[in-house]
């Protein structure tokens, strides 16, 4: 889905630091075609996580749970991000399978953000999922950053270091002299600031396949505002992958793969209907989501009831594009349309069946995929993506990019 800050909703959700950017998932976003083949219930419309979704300031000593009123939890996936590295959060099922709560104490870390995956199913076998997340009370005046991509992580070549700030930073100059990211082989990277609390960096042209990139974080007792100061002292690093790069031609109603040089695939596609276009230009792969929940009443496509104009539990192979909500997803429902028409409300739809298949369009380019890789959109009747919707820096010159930094 798309629009948010052009339509209705929420505008540019922060991006989160260290995310599992892949594995069976699920959200309350996305987008699809017009008169969708589906039923709305199952358990998605009923996992229930405490703390609630978007919670900021969290204590340590809060109640969390996952819960279903019916039918059984399948899975709960949680991972602590905290001082830019990521932890798995050790939990248990209850007997009846309709809880689940972390072992040990139970407290919440500290300025830590947490993200809860959930899968369950219905008393009919149908899966829903649900994806969370919640960050914690920082103490005292102290500001931390959330990085993306995560540590340790294999993305494309056109990945972009983000770093969404807890706090608002008035003293830009001195936070940016407290983070290096450097590159070997090395390549000049930039930093552009979207904001007081948010800075991207990226060099001027996609990174070399090879590379090794290293965030270097030196943040503690930086005041990056009056009387607030950083926690960090850290180093992460992150490997360049293949390079592979995908052009959306909506127009046309195809999308051609490449890696490297050569053509790997010309794949049949669905683009946004002509009253929920699909944005041009460059967007990086940020997330990968085997199956995920896409809910229209979150992204502002609701109908005179105030419920979303389509709720879909079970979307297959689904890569998030923006921040916004546009999606590259699988779509089992709108079979005469991949390669003929647009119909969705502004995601890239490939053919697929329920449940996902590695042997159709959708799934074959998801497996062949990395966060980081950059899917292109020509001929929409669209603008151009905001180089702040999700890491959208590729849409932004290089000149225009350094003039974003704070140190001259």
């Amino acid at each position: 889905m798309k629009h948010l800050h052009t339509r209705a909703g929420r505008a540019g959700a922060a991006l989160a630091a260290v995310l599992t950017w892949a594995g069976l998932v699920a959200g309350a976003v996305g987008c699809t075609p017009d008169g969708p083949a589906w039923r709305p219930g199952g358990p998605g419309h009923s996992i229930r996580v405490t703390p609630e979704d978007g919670s900021k300031g969290v204590r340590a000593g809060a109640r969390f749970e996952v819960r279903v009123p019916d039918g059984r939890l399948e899975s709960v996936k949680v991972v602590k991000s905290q001082d830019a590295q990521e932890t798995p959060v050790p939990g248990s099922l209850s007997g009846d399978g309709a809880s689940w709560r972390p072992t040990g104490s139970g407290r919440l870390a500290l300025a830590a953000r947490y993200t809860v995956d959930a899968v369950a199913r219905d008393g009919r076998g149908r899966r829903s999922a649900r994806h969370t997340t919640f960050t914690t009370y920082v103490p005292g005046k102290r500001f931390v950053a959330y990085v993306v991509p995560e540590h340790r992580s294999t993305v494309g070549t056109g990945m972009i270091v983000s770093l969404e700030f807890n706090r608002d930073i008035e003293n830009r100059a001195a936070v940016e002299r407290a983070v290096r990211v450097t590159a070997r082989p090395a390549v000049d990277v930039r930093p552009h600031w979207f904001g007081r609390n948010r800075v991207d960096f990226r060099p001027a042209r996609y990174w070399r396949p090879g590379t090794r990139v290293t965030v270097g974080l030196r943040l503690r007792d930086v005041e990056g505002a009056p009387g607030v100061y950083g926690l960090q002292h850290r180093t992460l690093s992150f490997t360049v992958g293949r390079h592979q790069t995908s052009l959306v031609d909506a127009a046309a109603h195809t999308m051609r793969v490449r890696r490297g040089d050569a053509l790997l695939a010309t794949l049949p596609i669905t683009a946004g209907a002509p009253r929920t276009t699909t944005y041009n230009g460059k967007m990086v792969v940020t997330e990968l989501l085997e199956v995920t929940r896409m809910n229209g009443a979150t992204v502002g496509f609701k109908r005179a009831d105030g419920k979303g104009e389509y709720d879909i539990p079970d979307v297959p192979h689904a890569m998030r594009l923006t921040a916004s909500g546009t999606f590259l997803h699988g779509n089992y429902w709108a079979r005469d349309a991949f390669g003929n028409t647009n119909v969705s409300h502004g995601c890239v739809g490939l053919l697929d069946v329920k449940g996902g298949s590695s042997h159709t369009p959708a799934g074959w380019f998801f497996d062949r995929s990395l966060v980081g890789d950059v899917v292109e959109v020509v001929n929409s009747n669209d603008k151009k993506v905001a180089p702040d919707n999700g890491l959208g820096g590729w849409n932004m010159g290089w000149k225009q990019w350094k003039a974003g930094g704070a140190v001259m």
